[in-house]
């Protein structure tokens, strides 16, 4: 699961790989399209639905909040 999301960060910011701030949003490393992208990305490789409420700066502020977004998301499944 881990490899498959880093791919998608990889694809889409390649930068979010290596960041190691609080919040890749505010600093401007990706931004809300990115979002959407990498969102739409995650949802068709692991077959699950990342509802609006969870499209939140806290949940995309580094790779390791998106990686825990997914693996809940998946434990939800």
């Amino acid at each position: 699961m881990e490899e498959k999301v880093l791919e998608i960060l990889e694809e889409y910011c390649e930068e979010a790989l290596t960041y190691e701030g609080d919040n890749m949003m505010e600093e401007g490393v990706i931004d809300s399209f990115t979002v959407i992208n990498i969102v739409s990305e995650l949802e068709d490789a692991f077959d699950i639905e990342i509802d609006a409420k969870y499209v939140v700066a806290e949940n995309f502020k580094n790779k390791a909040a998106i990686l825990d977004l997914v693996e809940r998301l998946l434990e939800e499944a």
